[in-house]
């Protein structure tokens, strides 16, 4: 599929992932709204960090996807919708669980709802692999069950069900994809290497939650050029898609890792504090990527060790940025 000058929206653009997706939609000549929470701070989030010719190029329009007439409204005319805002915390959806109800499956219901009214030729649904929860068989291909671990979680899979239901019931060409777990440049400081990289650099030990959790780790790059491949593949329609390397590694290990890389010598520290609910933690999630390779050609292409690489230099070059200290995992 070529994408110049095709029309596209993107919700969440603000977002690590959704900045992303823009500017490479952008440089493919894309015609592109990119729509963010609004914030009475007026700035545009991971957008910018774009190149001034990138963010020039963009619609940038700020609302709330909760609210349905906005939705609708910036709806009208798009030809291909990226859905990827959501709230994401897994921590803070244990605090304010209704939050996560309302911004991912109402806002979900709102997009999709709008895209039916509107016409639109193509939706991709951003889902997670926490969908699974614990891995009852690895690698997770998209037939495994799905488990509700956190509220988070749950209120992803009811959004991923949401969508399902708008393909089955309207026909919508609904396509969701289901990353594993993406890092890079720009991820915020919610998540593990991020944490791990500022506190190398900060602080005198590594404090981490569980060191037992294994993930598949996908470069942001691998996962916004999956993103890509779903929406330009007609046999992606009504499926969902995994995407991930097929490798895991645990939480010890990538702190490990990470450390070498960085020629640091700390200690990497347990933190009760940091560690979840024992019935709520994911334990196992290495992805089984070949429905993506077979509808859509699809498969990730960096290693770990190079998209490492790019995550320590945007960290250390943006060091002002994190507070070890506001890490919750």
């Amino acid at each position: 599929m070529t994408w110049k000058g095709r029309k596209l929206l993107v919700t969440g653009a603000g977002g690590f992932i959704g900045s992303h997706l823009c500017e490479s939609l952008v440089e493919a000549g894309a015609d592109v709204t990119a729509m963010l929470h609004y914030s009475s701070r007026s700035d545009w989030g991971n957008l910018e960090f774009l190149p001034p010719d990138v963010r020039a190029s963009l619609k940038v329009v700020a609302g709330n996807i909760e609210d349905s007439h906005f939705v609708m409204r910036e709806m009208n005319g798009q030809e291909v919708v990226f859905h990827l805002a959501a709230l994401i915390a897994i921590p803070f959806s244990y605090v304010a669980p209704l939050s996560y109800v309302r911004t991912n499956v109402e806002g979900t219901l709102n997009v999709l709802e709008a895209a039916r009214q509107h016409g639109v030729g193509r939706v991709v649904h951003t889902s997670t692999s926490e969908t699974y929860g614990t891995a009852i068989y690895s690698p997770i291909d998209e037939k495994h069950p799905l488990q509700g671990q956190s509220p988070y979680s749950a209120s992803k899979i009811g959004a991923d069900k949401i969508a399902e239901s708008y393909h089955r019931a309207f026909g919508l060409p609904v396509t969701t994809l289901r990353p594993f777990n993406t890092y890079g440049p720009r991820q915020s400081a919610r998540a593990v290497i991020p944490t791990i990289i500022v506190q190398a650099l900060s602080e005198p030990e590594i404090r981490l939650g569980s060191l037992v959790p294994i993930r598949d780790l996908n470069f942001v790059k691998d996962t916004v050029a999956a993103f890509l491949s779903v929406a330009a593949a007609d046999g992606a329609i009504g499926k969902t898609i995994n995407a991930g390397t097929g490798e895991g590694v645990s939480i010890g290990k990538l702190a490990t890792l990470i450390l070498e890389m960085m020629g640091c010598k700390k200690p990497v520290v347990e933190d009760s504090a940091r560690v979840r609910p024992e019935t709520s933690e994911v334990f196992h999630l290495v992805c089984d990527n070949r429905l993506a390779l077979e509808v859509t050609g699809w498969k990730p292409s960096f290693s770990l060790k190079e998209g490492l690489g790019q995550a320590i230099d945007f960290v250390t070059h943006h060091a002002g940025l994190y507070r070890a200290s506001q890490y919750t995992l």
